[in-house]
């Protein structure tokens, strides 16, 4: 059972690994949605993610025994992390089972703190079935990641230093996977003042308790497909399912487009780096209909790999034309070049990349192609330069490339 004095007791056991994250105001998302919003950086503790806190309250509850058969556990990179760290702190072996598709960066992060690494499946769900059968194979004693009301608890710390901080706060959105974060948060939130709204925010890609709450059942999906990597679960947990039900005021599912702008607004306004996964109550905060509210978006890691994270930014500065490419066609003579490199320098725009090719066609007098990638202040910057090419004659296309 979730109660009040085991939420207390978690609060107290978790002060020994994991750091009370102070609420950072947001003007920027406070200016854009017309409320007061408040970001909990979980992305900030020592793993990176909020994991710690369940894992640790987890373990602290096992006896001895359970303690020195080893631990395991499945997770697509923070919980791993958390049950990697938290076992090292105990003293005790850990064998984590993760996803083949898991960022190299979170599998080395889990290996540093002294865990035992096996890659398997696709997804998380596929891990986590090879990892039960492991522990029944060698007799480890399991950590679920989320379908745990130990774990739960845990991880609803976070709600007992939200409300501390911010009494009067009026809704918490919180980041769904498979449930525990969401399970510890509103049953907490619910048992301190009835009135906060918690709100889930899911990967339209992977709305798996969207679909288990509206069917009344825990509902696995056939497939999920999103860029929130922590939050790909195609199955809620069963025991912690009927807290959901309960305590859950509604669901927000965001697209992954709106992951990767979100991204950009995180690192430019508040300079920090958050996963996809931990995007997700901010994306959300375009999705709530309300005014002059106490909001507070739990940020629920940062453990984005540099490759995505590349990638990331540069969808991200594409989709809000910051960055664009223009196709155009010039005459194969001298000075071409400087008059399109005055018409940029002109409005302002700084040129990234030119690619010149004079074999697009058989006539260089009307087809030498110039491919110019261009960074610009936004959608109205971008439109501008492209109509000057074309009141040029330049017969501008725009072109989705990558750098």
């Amino acid at each position: 059972m979730l109660t009040l004095e085991k939420f207390e007791e978690a609060s107290e056991v978790v002060k020994q690994v994991a750091i009370e994250t102070k609420l950072l105001y947001s003007a920027y998302f406070s200016n854009q949605t017309g409320n007061k919003v408040y970001l909990k950086p979980e992305n900030m503790q020592l793993t990176g993610a909020y994991k710690i806190r369940g894992a640790y309250y987890k373990i602290s509850t096992l006896n001895e025994e359970e303690r020195k058969k080893g631990l395991i556990t499945a997770s697509a990179g923070n919980h791993a992390q958390g049950v990697a760290y938290a076992a090292k702190a105990f003293g005790v072996k850990a064998v984590i089972v993760m996803p083949t598709t898991t960022p190299l960066m979170k599998v080395e992060r889990t290996k540093s703190y002294g865990a035992e690494v096996v890659l398997y499946g696709d997804v998380y769900d596929e891990a986590c079935a090879h990892a039960y059968e492991l522990a029944e194979k060698e007799g480890y004693t399991f950590i679920h990641p989320f379908d745990d009301p130990a774990v739960a608890t845990g991880q609803g710390t976070i709600a007992m230093e939200i409300v501390k901080e911010l009494p009067l706060v009026d809704y918490i959105l919180v980041p769904i996977g498979g449930g525990g974060l969401c399970t510890g948060v509103s049953t907490l939130a619910k048992m301190l003042n009835p009135n906060i709204k918690v709100i889930g925010v899911e990967p339209a890609g992977a709305n798996c308790m969207q679909v288990s709450l509206k069917n009344g059942k825990v509902t696995t999906l056939p497939s999920v497909n999103t860029i929130a990597d922590g939050t790909a679960v195609k199955t809620p947990g069963e025991k912690i399912f009927p807290y959901v039900q309960k305590n859950l005021d509604d669901i927000i599912t965001v697209p992954d487009d709106e992951l990767i702008v979100a991204f950009l607004d995180v690192v430019e306004n508040h300079k920090m780096v958050v996963e996809n996964s931990g995007l997700l109550t901010v994306a959300a905060l375009n999705h709530l209909d309300v005014k002059n509210k106490k909001i507070v978006s739990i940020l629920s890691g940062g453990n984005m790999d540099i490759i995505t994270m590349s990638s990331v930014v540069q969808f991200g500065l594409r989709q809000r034309d910051r960055i664009f490419t223009v196709s155009v066609l010039l005459p194969d003579k001298p000075g071409e070049l400087v008059r399109i490199a005055d018409l940029i320098a002109k409005e302002q725009a700084n040129v990234i990349k030119l690619d010149h090719n004079q074999f697009v066609s058989t006539n260089r007098n009307v087809g030498v192609e110039l491919r110019i990638t261009v960074e610009a202040f936004g959608t109205e910057h971008k439109n501008r330069i492209f109509n000057k090419l074309k009141d040029m004659g330049c017969r501008p296309k725009l072109v989705n490339v990558m750098m």
